[in-house]
């Protein structure tokens, strides 16, 4: 399976400091967290599209449709999982409309888009048994959080580069 390319939106200092304590709050608890992840772009982020390859174009499309609406304050409203036998624990994200159709607009617009539509959310463990499930949610908590996504970066594998746009 090809690695794939990503157009990822990033939030503030303040929306990064929110996500990498539920990163911490796991890892206390003794169960996976996105800290566990050593790669060196590991950060907080929302998942515009992923795609075996990118080019320029797709680059200058999601400056000129995405980026004109940030900054943009989005609501971590619930937990969701993804997944099957391991899950990705995940806050899902309340985005504003002008950007959920900016992103749409962009993903038909790029060839060989992973996954149909777009689930915004932040990703805060992968690869959990659904047995720690519980302690999961119990540990990260029911609070609302709100946080402002402030920029766009296109992520490259293949050369190992992240390009904020």
């Amino acid at each position: 399976m090809p690695r794939m390319h990503a157009l990822e939106l990033l939030p503030d200092e303040a929306g990064c400091d929110v996500v990498r304590r539920d990163w911490q709050v796991l890892r206390d608890a003794g169960l996976p967290s996105q800290l566990d992840h050593r790669g060196a772009t590991n950060s907080p982020h929302v998942t515009v599209l992923a795609a075996p390859a990118l080019g320029r174009d797709d680059e200058q499309r999601a400056a000129d449709l995405v980026a004109p609406h940030l900054p943009a304050e989005v609501r971590a409203s619930g937990i969701a999982l993804l997944g099957g036998t391991r899950v990705s624990v995940v806050r899902v994200l309340d985005v504003p409309d002008p950007l959920v159709r900016a992103v749409l607009d962009l993903r038909s617009r790029v060839r060989d888009v992973q996954h149909l539509g777009w689930l915004p959310h932040l990703t805060l463990a992968r690869r959990m048994d659904r047995a720690d499930v519980g302690r999961a949610v119990e540990a990260l908590g029911h609070e609302d959080v709100v946080l402002t996504l402030t920029s766009l970066r296109r992520w490259d594998p293949d050369a190992g580069i992240v390009t904020h746009l």
